[in-house]
C-alpha cells in the first residue's frame, strides 16, 4: 500500500470536490475580468458584473451535475459559495462608479467572505433544513404543519405573543413614566442607576436572582422566597409560581421587564432633554396642564426614541431564551420559540422542526426592523 505524502495531507476528499465546483467558475470569472479592461467603463461595469453572477449560477449547476452521481449529498455550500461570487460581483460594480470608492473594496471583500461564511450559508442551510426530517430527508412542509396543529407547538406560539405584546409596551411605559417623573429632579442620576442596573446583569444572572424571589416552600416552611414570604405576610398560602400555568408566563416576563426598563429609562429621558424648552413654555403660557404638555408636545417630540426603544425591545423579547431556559427550561408550558427552537434541535433530535422555528423566528423579526427602518428614514428625511 502506498504511504501518503506528508505534504498532500490536507488535500481532503472535500476539497477536491470543491476544486471543480468553484474553481473554474472562478477562474473564467477572473479571466473575463481581465478580458474586458479595454472596453468603455459603462460596459466593462455592466459585463463584469454579468460575469460574476454567471460564475455564481455555474457554481449552483455543477454542483447539482456533480451530485447525481453520488451516494452521498454535496450539501448547500455551493449556494454560499454562488452568494459569495455574487456579492464580489455587485459590490465591484457599485465600487467602481466612482475612482474614490474603489479602496472600499479592500475592506468590504473580507466583510462580505465572513458575512458569507458567517451569515449568508447558515441561513441558507437553516431553510434547507427547515424543510427535512429527522434523517435528513426532504419532508415538504411537514416541520410547519407540526408547528401550527401541535398542542404544544400551539402553546409555545401563543407565549411568544404575549411575550412579545406585554414586554415592549410595559418596559417602554414604565421607563417613560419613571423618566418623566425624575426628569430634573434632586439625585436624578442615582434614580437612573438603581433602574438602570439589572441591564448590567446578565439574562442568567438575572434568572438566578428572581429565582430566589420565587422559591417555593411547603406552608408549614419558612419561606425563603421574597414574594411567597410577602404572601404569606398578607395571610395567603405560598404557591409554586414556577409551576403554576400561565401565571409562571408572566412571572418570567416580569424578569424581561425589570432588564428592560433601564434601557428604555435612559434612551426616553436623554431624548425628554431634547425637547425645546421654548415648546412647552409656549404650551404653559397657552393654559395647557402638565398630561396636555406630555401628550402634545413632549411625546411627538420623542417619537423616533420611542420607536427605537419598543422596537429594540421587540426584537429582543423575540429571541428570549435565557430567561426561559434557566428558569423553568420551557417546561410547565412556559417554552418560546428560540427555547423550543433548542429543545427541537438539540434535545429532541428533530433539526428540521429546530430550523423551522428559526426561520419562524426570523420572520417574525423581519417586520419590526423594516418598519424600525422605515421610521428612522422618514425622521431622517424630515431633518
Amino acid at each position: 500500500m502506498a504511504e501518503s505524502i506528508p505534504a498532500l495531507d490536507w488535500v481532503t476528499p472535500a476539497l477536491v470536490l470543491a476544486a471543480p465546483i468553484v474553481g473554474w467558475p472562478l477562474a473564467a470569472a477572473l479571466l473575463a475580468t481581465a478580458a474586458i479592461a479595454f472596453l468603455p467603463d459603462r460596459i466593462r461595469r455592466h459585463v463584469r458584473l454579468i460575469a460574476w453572477l454567471v460564475a455564481a449560477v455555474a457554481v449552483v449547476a455543477v454542483a447539482f451535475v456533480l451530485e447525481q452521481g453520488r451516494e452521498q449529498p454535496i450539501g448547500v455550500w455551493p449556494w454560499a459559495a454562488a452568494a459569495a461570487l455574487s456579492i464580489v460581483g455587485v459590490l465591484g460594480y457599485l465600487a467602481d462608479q466612482h475612482d474614490d470608492s474603489k479602496p472600499m473594496l479592500v475592506f468590504l471583500m473580507p466583510a462580505a467572505l465572513l458575512l458569507t461564511v458567517g451569515l449568508v450559508y447558515p441561513a441558507i442551510r437553516t431553510t434547507v433544513l427547515a424543510f427535512t426530517d429527522a434523517s435528513g430527508t426532504f419532508n415538504g412542509i411537514e416541520n410547519f404543519v407540526w408547528m401550527f396543529t401541535q398542542p404544544e407547538a400551539l402553546v409555545t406560539l401563543g407565549n411568544t405573543v404575549v411575550w412579545v405584546i406585554l414586554v415592549p409596551l410595559l418596559s417602554t411605559a414604565i421607563g417613560l413614566a419613571y423618566a418623566v417623573f425624575i426628569d430634573k429632579s434632586r439625585g436624578e442620576r442615582v434614580y437612573k442607576m438603581l433602574v438602570f442596573m439589572p441591564m448590567a446583569i446578565s439574562m442568567v444572572g438575572a434568572s438566578i436572582i428572581w429565582r430566589f424571589m420565587y422559591a417555593y416552600r411547603g406552608p408549614e416552611q419558612e419561606q425563603i422566597g421574597l414574594v411567597n414570604q410577602v404572601i404569606v405576610w398578607f395571610g395567603g398560602e405560598p404557591q409554586q409560581i414556577l409551576q403554576n400555568s400561565p401565571w409562571n408566563t408572566l412571572a418570567l416576563i416580569v424578569v424581561m421587564i425589570w432588564i428592560q426598563t433601564g434601557f428604555a429609562m435612559v434612551v426616553l429621558s436623554a431624548a425628554i432633554k431634547g425637547v425645546p424648552t421654548e415648546q412647552l413654555e409656549a404650551a404653559e403660557i397657552d393654559g395647557a396642564n402638565p398630561w396636555q404638555r406630555f401628550a402634545n408636545v413632549t411625546v411627538p417630540g420623542i417619537r423616533t426614541s420611542l420607536v427605537v426603544v419598543v422596537t429594540t425591545i421587540s426584537i429582543a423579547t423575540l429571541k428570549v431564551f435565557d430567561i426561559v431556559r434557566t428558569m423553568t427550561a420551557g417546561n410547565f408550558n412556559t417554552s418560546v420559540v428560540a427555547n423550543e427552537m433548542y429543545t427541537q434541535a438539540f434535545r429532541s433530535g428533530e433539526p428540521g422542526r429546530g430550523a423551522a422555528l428559526a426561520l419562524i423566528l426570523f420572520i417574525m423579526v423581519l417586520p419590526v426592523v423594516v418598519y424600525n427602518i422605515r421610521v428612522l428614514n422618514q425622521q431622517k428625511a424630515i431633518r
